[in-house]
């Protein structure tokens, strides 16, 4: 609508115009501020302008009013403008809140290392994630999700020897040395059971097949980890294995040319000169790949791929990475301009204002599995997109189990199922409350059409500020302003009973939509 809306103007006044939605809404449903900024080039007060332009709009089939007010423009959108969107958004409601936005992008997320079951920060990024893909998608982008599997390394070299070790002292009774680092959780015990029952006793005791087993046992969580993800409703296109990009590190440090160097037996890439602190080794004097040079070859791999654009969601512990991939990126030739890295910041669960205690299961962690069991996908994916990534989110499980207001998504939820409920307590036919005007609304219902028909203007600014939090809020806004009409205004068995009923179903699929987008199925009972 917004969209449109400047689009009138831009023809109108032969330019750019900025809108804005002025807080009082009597001012009318958008302003614009241009008298102001043509104050100067036309030497004239901006009130002067600001009324000569008013004037110029005469009486126009969009705008029930063009005033000046101040200095500013305020415009009223005329009730056959609002209908016909309306109308429109209610006929083809999969296109409503689309666009047909051009480019594509590789979206990387989770990529959490294959050694164990999700915790509850991997679940944030996650959602963060999942919702900025489906926003993106719905906006016409094309976009590919893509799971980093870290299936090299010291971690798996870890996940092997600690799968040994618990199954010798859980299974077979011994007693073991633990290193001071080690994996831990149930779910060791359940894949060490799973050793003893495939490969017997002595693959648990024969150290020279850690490797083998820490690589059966990688695929093994790696199936949980999907599993989880599927549970809340995340899926991913394209899985890519560190472990298989290695084949092509001669070829890509070719590419890197002067941007890495050798020193005291160590490659060194030059990325202080790129924003970083310092240079970074991407290979030890022993000859062994740092967890960077892994990062290298993927981006690589990415940008030959030859997206758009590439998006990169990383948990906060990985800030001081960003420097250093750009600076690889720059290096083997590309634009490091088209690579975005969004940051996710921890999680701090309470359950009754005391810190959720971990189970049995989990070691040291809380495992995401154990939160979804405790307050459901909805209530999880709402929550985590509900705040912005980059800031630390606390809160207490039990609220989300409430099933009153002050649960924000039974809240939401409540709204759409009680305009379900209202449309089928009447006994106008849904044709015939379609083919309703809305003509001659009262102020509040007028205020809440409008509200509903800005579906389009928050999905569009939540992906590209990538503050997917804008969804939520408005949700939750459009849901306190339904409850309120609801009980402020008689409907059923009334004069405008059908097109009080249209303006509910827009509400409706404002909800509707505005939910799918976070992952979340509308629910029409409750």
């Amino acid at each position: 609508m917004k969209q449109r809306v400047s689009a009138l103007l831009r023809e109108t006044l032969q330019r750019d115009v900025a809108l804005e939605k002025p807080k009082d809404r009597s001012f009318g449903h958008f302003a614009t501020p241009i008298a102001f900024s043509l104050a100067k080039e036309l030497r004239k007060s901006p009130m002067a302008i600001a009324q000569e332009l008013a004037d110029s709009f005469g009486e126009h089939p969009h705008f029930s009013a063009v005033e000046s007010v101040a200095g500013y423009i305020n415009l009223r959108l005329s009730e056959a403008f609002l209908d016909e969107y309306a109308s429109w958004a209610l006929t083809d409601p999969k296109a409503f809140a689309s666009a047909q936005k051009n480019g594509s992008i590789l979206l990387e997320f989770v990529s959490a290392n294959p050694t164990g079951p999700l915790h509850i920060g991997h679940a944030r990024g996650a959602v963060y994630g999942d919702t900025l893909l489906r926003l993106g998608r719905h906006l016409g982008y094309d976009i590919t999700a893509e799971y980093y599997v870290n299936d090299a390394g010291n971690q798996i070299d870890l996940l092997g020897t600690s799968l040994q070790l618990e199954g010798r002292s859980a299974l077979l009774g011994e007693t073991v040395e633990w290193p001071e680092k080690y994996y831990r959780g149930e779910y060791l015990t359940d894949l060490s059971k799973e050793v003893q029952a495939v490969f017997g006793d002595e693959a648990l005791r024969d150290e020279s097949r850690q490797k083998e087993l820490a690589l059966w046992a990688k695929d093994k969580i790696l199936a949980l980890i999907v599993a989880d993800l599927k549970a809340i409703n995340v899926h991913f296109d394209t899985f890519v294995g560190e472990a298989s990009l290695y084949d092509e590190w001669d070829r890509v440090m070719a590419k890197m040319g002067n941007g890495v160097y050798v020193s005291e037996g160590k490659t060194f890439i030059r990325s202080s000169g790129l924003g970083d602190d310092h240079d970074r080794v991407v290979v030890r004097d022993d000859g062994r790949p740092t967890y960077l040079a892994g990062d290298i070859i993927y981006h690589n791999q990415k940008f030959e791929r030859c997206y758009d654009h590439y998006i990169n969601i990383w948990g906060a512990d990985h800030h001081g990475y960003i420097a250093r991939v750009k600076a690889a990126v720059s290096f083997l030739g590309y634009d490091a301009q088209k690579l975005e890295v969004q940051l996710s910041q921890m999680v701090s669960l309470l359950k009754d204002g005391e810190p959720f205690k971990m189970s049995k299961r989990a070691g040291t962690v809380i495992q995401m599995g154990d939160v979804v069991e405790e307050i459901g996908a909805d209530a999880l994916r709402f929550m985590f997109a509900s705040k912005k990534c980059d800031t630390a989110l606390e809160f207490d499980i039990e609220e989300l189990k409430k099933q009153d207001s002050s649960n924000p998504i039974y809240y939401i939820q409540y709204a759409h199922a009680r305009i379900q409920t209202l449309i089928a307590k009447s006994e106008l036919t849904l044709e015939t409350i379609m083919a309703t005007k809305l003509h001659g609304l009262s102020a509040d219902a007028d205020g809440l059409l409008f509200e509903a028909l800005l579906l389009p203007e928050i999905i569009d600014d939540a992906f590209e500020s990538r503050q997917v939090q804008k969804l939520p809020d408005y949700l939750k806004a459009l849901a306190a302003k339904l409850h309120k009409f609801y009980y402020d205004t008689r409907i059923i068995g009334t004069d405008d009973e059908a097109k009080l009923l249209k303006l509910l179903l827009v509400v409706a699929l404002s909800l509707k939509t505005g939910l799918s987008l976070l992952g979340i199925d509308a629910k029409d009972r409750m």
